[in-house]
């Protein structure tokens, strides 16, 4: 199936699904990122350092400095990269309850993660944004 743009057929397609396990974002020097690479589920350089999204029991293994614990919500339908309005609605259910959200764009799906202990109010708060 081809990539989609209209954002009415994204928002009743999105079907989110809670990802297993529990995130954390690290930002680390380039030299120190290398190693970690083939185990981040993202990375993205910025001038401060190298942020990366491991597994929370990566990061712990391997001692590395973390913010707040984070869960994954995929939207499994296939959005366009060029598709206008998705993040801006998945943003507003969210804010709605109160959830903060960080939204990663890859090639088939976008991804929200947002504080672990909201994961489930979250799920909820999607899954109603969808039109019937």
């Amino acid at each position: 199936m081809s990539a989609i743009r209209d954002l009415d057929i994204l928002l009743r397609e999105m079907r989110p699904a809670l990802r297993d396990g529990d995130y954390v974002f690290c930002c680390l020097p380039p030299q120190e990122a290398k190693e970690h690479i083939g185990l981040a589920l993202c990375l993205f350089r910025e001038t401060e350092g190298v942020t990366l999204i491991l597994e929370r029991t990566h990061a712990e293994r391997a001692g590395l400095a973390f913010g707040p614990l984070m869960r994954c919500i995929t939207l499994t339908v296939h959005s366009a990269l060029e598709a206008v309005g998705l993040t801006a609605a998945v943003s507003a259910a969210l804010t709605r309850h109160g959830i903060s959200a960080n939204v990663v764009a890859a090639y088939h799906h976008d991804h929200i993660f947002v504080p672990a202990e909201d994961a489930q109010r979250a799920l909820l708060a999607l899954k109603e944004a969808a039109p019937v």
